[in-house]
């Protein structure tokens, strides 16, 4: 238990960062009707099974669709 009382000023910002940046892929791609490549449900899957950083960046990268 202290070790996790340790690491816990460490945790909490790379916890909140992972779920903005999970909230906002998901708002992005429920919002927008267009992407690069795929659609919104197999976005959806990518981006919920790999919530951690992995999903919602590859969205950026690959799927988002240039404004």
């Amino acid at each position: 238990m202290e070790k996790i009382k340790e690491f816990l000023p460490l945790l909490i910002p790379i916890i909140i960062v992972q779920m903005i940046l999970l909230f906002v892929a998901i708002r992005h791609i429920l919002t927008h009707n267009t992407y690069k490549r795929g659609n919104r449900t197999i976005w959806l899957i990518i981006t919920i099974v790999l919530m951690n950083y992995v999903g919602p960046i590859i969205y950026f990268l690959f799927g988002k669709e240039d404004e």
